[in-house]
Parts: C-alpha cells; sequence; structure tokens
C-alpha cells in the first residue's frame, strides 16, 4: 500500500526500527546540522537511522532529517521494497509505466491558509547549515513546482531557497534545469513565473523531485507508479499550479521577471562552496498553507557521504543503464553513481564483453547520455567479474586492467555548471571527462592472466560447513 503522506512514512520507519527520536532540544542553526554530519560520519550505513528533531529551540515544529536516503535499507523502506534489486526494479517500471496524477477538490494540506501580512516564513525551523560559512537559513528540501508556459508540462525539482525575508526567497537555479526554460520563457516575456514550494511529501515525490528526468517525463506520473497509485493533486490558492494534497507544508508565490537579487554561498552536496555569491532569481511568496501539526523535511547538506550519497545513486545510475540499453548496448551487467564521487562525478558501467570497442562504446554513451552528462568526471568501465559497488573492487580492476597509454581518453567542453569546485569561476558551464577502460583487452582477453579465486563449489562447501563463523 503506497504512503499517504510523509507522517505516514516516518510512522513506518519507526516501526522497522529506522527512525530515532531526538527529544533533547536542539538549536536549528549551529546544532541540528552538526548532529546530522555525526550520523553519517560515525555510524555504518547498515545502522544509520533516520532523525525525528522533536524539541528544536523556539519552534513548536519537528524537524526530521535523512528520512530519504541515511541509508540503503532507508531508501528501499520508501519505494516499500527490501532489497537493491527491488530498488532497480522499481525504477525501472516506474519509468516504463507511469500513473499519472489526479486532481482533487480538497486536502489536508489547506487546513491552514495564510495570505499576505500574514505569511513569515521565518516562523519555520530552517536551519543555517554551516554557521560562518552560510549567510543564512536555506530550504535545502524544498519540492518546486513550475509549468512550461507554452507547453504547459508541469516540472518538479529540487533546488536550493535561501531566507531573505518573512516572504521572499533566494532560487539557485542552474540552466540546465527545466525549470530554468520556464523562467526564461516568461522573463522573454517580461511575465511572472508561477511556483509553488512543496516542504514535506510522501518519499516518492522527494526522489523524483532530485531525479533531473528528461522533459517527456511528468515528474508526479514517475512518483505515482512508484508508489503504485496515483498521486492526489489540488488545485493551488493564488497561481495556476497543483500540488501534493497531504503536503506538509506549501509555500506559493511568483519569481518577477528579470529580477535577480544576490545569492549564497552556499555549502553543496559536492562538500564544497563552488559557486560563491551570484545573482539569481527571487521567489515572492503570496500565500502559505500547511497541516495541522505540520513537519519540515531536512536534507543535511556536507562532504560525502551524506543523504544525497543514497537518494540520488540509484536513480541516476537506474537511468543511465535504461539510456544505454536504449541506445542499443548490449549486455550491461550494471551501473553505479558512486557516493564517494558525490553521485555525478564517479560512475562505473559492468559489460560482458561482446566485441571490439564494446567497452568504449559503453563509456562514451554513459558519459554523454542525459542522466550522466551534468557535471560529470570520470566513467569507468569494468567486466562483470567486478562488485561495481565496491570501490576497492573497481580500483583494483584500474590498476591491473588500464593502461594509461591506450585504456583512458579524455573529451572536452562537456556540460558542466555552477556547483564544479574544480573550475575557476569565470569559466564555469563546461568541463573534461575521462573515460577510463578498465576491462581485460578484448583482443587478448582468453590469454589475460587468470584471477586469483575459490570456485563456486568450494564456497558453497565451505559455507555449508562453517556458515557465518568467524575463523
Amino acid at each position: 500500500m503506497a504512503y499517504t503522506d510523509l507522517r505516514e512514512y516516518v510512522a513506518a520507519l519507526e516501526k522497522k526500527g529506522k527512525l530515532k527520536r531526538v527529544k533533547k532540544e536542539v538549536d536549528k542553526d549551529w546544532e541540528l546540522s552538526a548532529v546530522c554530519r555525526q550520523l553519517f560520519k560515525k555510524i555504518p550505513p547498515h545502522d544509520r537511522p533516520a532523525l525525528i528533531f522533536e524539541n528544536v529551540k523556539g519552534f513548536a515544529i519537528p524537524v526530521v532529517a535523512g528520512v530519504l536516503g541515511a541509508s540503503r535499507h532507508i531508501y528501499a523502506i520508501g519505494l516499500e521494497t527490501d532489497s537493491v534489486e527491488g530498488i532497480n526494479r522499481k525504477w525501472d517500471h516506474a519509468l516504463g509505466h507511469p500513473i499519472a496524477p489526479r486532481v482533487v477538490k480538497e486536502g489536508p494540506c489547506k487546513e491552514n491558509i495564510l495570505h499576505g501580512k500574514d505569511v513569515d516564513i521565518t516562523k519555520l525551523p530552517i536551519p543555517i547549515w554551516t554557521v560562518g560559512q552560510d549567510p543564512g537559513p536555506f530550504f535545502t528540501s524544498p519540492y518546486v513546482i513550475t509549468k512550461d508556459p507554452e507547453t504547459g508540462v508541469r516540472n518538479v525539482g529540487t533546488y536550493r531557497m535561501e531566507v531573505k525575508g518573512p516572504n521572499k526567497t533566494g532560487f539557485l537555479i542552474g540552466k540546465h534545469q527545466d525549470a530554468s526554460w520556464h523562467l526564461r520563457k516568461n522573463n522573454a516575456q517580461n511575465k511572472p513565473t508561477p511556483v509553488a514550494v512543496v516542504i514535506g511529501a510522501d518519499p516518492s515525490i522527494g526522489y523524483v523531485s532530485v531525479s533531473k528526468m528528461s522533459e517527456s517525463f511528468d515528474e508526479f506520473a514517475v512518483a505515482g507508479a512508484l508508489r503504485g497509485a496515483p498521486v492526489d493533486l489540488v488545485p493551488c490558492e493564488t497561481v495556476p499550479l497543483e500540488v501534493p494534497a497531504t503536503a506538509e507544508i506549501v509555500l506559493e508565490g511568483e519569481i518577477p521577471p528579470n529580477a535577480l537579487e544576490h545569492e549564497g554561498p552556499f555549502g553543496e552536496f559536492t562538500g564544497y562552496y563552488a559557486s560563491s555569491v551570484r545573482a539569481e532569481p527571487v521567489v515572492k511568496i503570496k500565500a502559505i498553507y500547511h497541516r495541522h501539526d505540520p513537519i519540515i523535511l531536512g536534507y543535511p547538506p556536507s562532504k560525502p557521504p551524506n543523504e544525497s550519497s543514497f537518494v540520488l545513486s540509484y536513480y541516476r545510475s537506474a537511468m543511465i543503464w535504461d539510456e544505454l540499453e536504449k541506445a542499443g548496448v548490449p549486455d550491461i551487467r550494471g551501473v553505479w553513481a558512486h557516493g564517494a564521487g558525490a553521485v555525478r562525478m564517479f560512475t562505473v558501467v559492468s559489460i560482458r564483453q561482446r566485441y571490439p570497442g564494446h567497452s568504449r562504446q559503453a563509456g562514451l554513451i554513459a558519459t554523454t547520455s542525459h542522466a550522466g552528462a551534468y557535471l560529470g568526471r570520470f566513467t569507468v568501465v569494468v567486466d562483470d567479474d567486478i562488485d561495481i559497488t565496491n570501490l576497492h573492487d573497481v580500483i583494483w580492476a584500474l590498476s591491473t586492467r588500464c593502461d594509461p597509454e591506450t585504456g583512458m581518453d579524455v573529451i572536452r567542453r562537456c556540460w558542466s555548471g555552477p556547483l564544479d569546485p574544480i573550475i575557476p569561476k569565470g569559466k564555469k558551464g563546461f568541463n573534461s571527462r575521462a573515460i577510463m577502460d578498465a576491462c581485460r583487452p578484448f583482443e587478448w582477453m582468453a590469454d589475460f592472466p587468470l584471477t586469483v579465486s575459490v570456485s563456486d563449489e568450494i564456497k558453497k562447501q565451505t559455507l555449508k560447513k562453517w556458515g557465518d563463523q568467524i575463523f
């Protein structure tokens, strides 16, 4: 059964022992983020729980963090499955069989409605995620809804939003984002861009919001397929958009045409302050509504590992795999976008080699695919005997099967953006990529040195005798 909202999902995490209630008072600015970062630093992924801060100093609203991807197990619970294979199957099915959302008249998100002078987002416990470096509080997990003014195609995306006052936020949006096209089209006609911002919803909406899908997908329809039921939407109060009926909090307003203000800096998922202070659009908030006793969803940014390490890895890996197969590359055995590479910067593709050039073909297409193109850096192609999720295995393959002279290619002027830390200020937008062929050379694969390994039969006999005993 699909989760109807964030709170039902949080209850499911608690029931499965994957939620810790933090009852001690916590300061939203210097303390909340620090606790989250220690969670990722100190606790192994398989034991890592999500957190709910019940006693945020000066506020009556709790903050949850880690509920989308503190661990692979939590991600799997969010998709109502129990394994990595189940996660992959969910994404494969959802991309091929979307379920259209349905519009309903009413929803609990409108239990409390505020307009005009009553709008004050500073009353929400939005953290300063890095004290002394961030200029103020930032929404890090808003699900921002816009529509193409020409086609009416809807987009749901996650973009950082700096709190600039009671009814105004910053809005960092890259030129590659679908919402950026909507904004530019409206700016060209000197028209405001309607915006709705959802703070907290069922996990499927969070997963699609950060997914960077192509324009052909309706993210709400893919979310419906992930959850196995249509997403119920209600019309907004002041703008021509729709929002999930069971959202915790909704902000709605407009981006004024061609109006820019200083935004940032902000410590991002890459682990760096790469974009400094920039002139970016602002959102003027006209209405806010929320459920009784709402929950704030937080998404702590930091040097990997962080929540995006898990949230983004599965989707990006599945989409690159899907694009490789659609491009006609055969025998793809797996794709994994590593969290250690901030998900976007280190991708491994496993193949079963069929013909000369097969490994280079896989590397080139994975690197330039829509899902793999933005902010990429390294693509490694390995044989199917390598565990692509294990960096030790991947580095071993690179070290023993990749000759730097013949096994590496560099392509230039690729799609980058403002958050790329290695690109200097003033030159953002392009970067280069390395494609590393760490497969056994096809032309003498049969003569390549044998791997030291234990046969499946010996493994089976050993497990039968010893089981999980340590010896």
